[in-house]
This record gives structure tokens, C-alpha cells and sequence, in this order.
């Protein structure tokens, strides 16, 4: 079983972005502890921090013939742009949203994500806790048992 982590824009600064927000942990720390969990679960992980719309676009587009689950962090992206949740909708793999912080308690023009309805689910405001809730998640869409 193979599970794919997407990180989107400004993910490789946390640990030192606004760290009341994002929490302390690193991009590399949060990796490791999902490469630890996914062994555990006994799925093969692989991560990317993309910046751009367009490579998580492209990275979606690949994933459809080499992933089983994939746990996505669009970022910023969530909440406008359309063409990430065409490409979520336009492949069969799952795919769980997940944010580090409860999007939904912050700016109002945070609060919806357009990513959010073409996903299996979306796990927010856990810190790095997101990633791992997703991870086991999308391990039990994969296997074909529901989170």
C-alpha cells in the first residue's frame, strides 16, 4: 500500500512560521514521524512540499496510477483554487485534507475550502496530530476498511 503526503505552499517553514499557529515542529520532523507511523501501519510513505498550484496539480494527476490514499495540505490553496479540487474530483485515489490549524476559527476568508467537498475528509486543528489522524485514515481507505 502505497500513501502519498502532499505539502502545499509555506509548509517547508513551519517550525518557525508563526509558530502560535503552526505549532514548532519542522516539515522534516513532521515527515519523519509519518515515515515512523506509516511502518507501523505497515504502508509505504512518500512526501512533497510543492509551492505551486500547478505542481500539486501535476503531482495529483501522477499519483492516480501510483497511490493508494493520498493526504493532502493544499495550504493556502484550500481556499480558492478550484483547479486543485478539479484535480482531487478528476482522480479515483482518496484523498485526505488535512490543515494544521483549525481553519475554521481563523479569517473568515479562511474558513471554507473549496478543496474540502471533493475529498474522502479533512482533519483540522490538531498541529502535527492532522497529518497522523490522516495518515491512519487514508491507510484505512486504502486497505478498504472506513476510518
Amino acid at each position: 500500500m502505497h500513501v502519498l503526503v502532499i505539502h502545499g505552499p509555506n509548509l517547508n517553514l513551519i517550525g518557525e512560521r508563526e509558530p502560535s499557529i503552526y505549532g514548532t515542529q519542522t516539515l522534516a520532523e513532521i515527515d519523519r514521524s509519518l515515515r515512523d507511523l506509516a511502518a507501523e501501519l505497515g504502508a509505504d510513505l512518500e512526501t512533497a512540499q510543492y509551492s505551486g498550484e500547478g505542481q500539486i496539480i501535476n503531482a495529483l494527476h501522477a499519483a492516480r496510477s501510483s497511490a493508494d490514499a493520498i493526504v493532502l495540505n493544499p495550504g493556502a490553496y484550500a481556499h480558492y483554487a478550484h483547479a486543485i479540487a478539479d484535480a482531487v474530483a478528476a482522480i479515483a485515489v482518496p484523498v485526505i485534507e488535512v490543515h494544521l490549524s483549525n481553519i475554521f476559527a481563523r479569517e473568515p476568508f479562511r474558513r471554507t475550502s473549496v478543496v474540502a467537498p471533493v475529498c474522502r475528509g479533512t482533519i483540522v486543528g490538531f498541529g502535527a496530530d492532522s497529518y497522523r489522524l490522516a495518515l491512519r485514515a487514508a491507510v484505512n481507505l486504502a486497505s478498504g476498511r472506513r476510518p
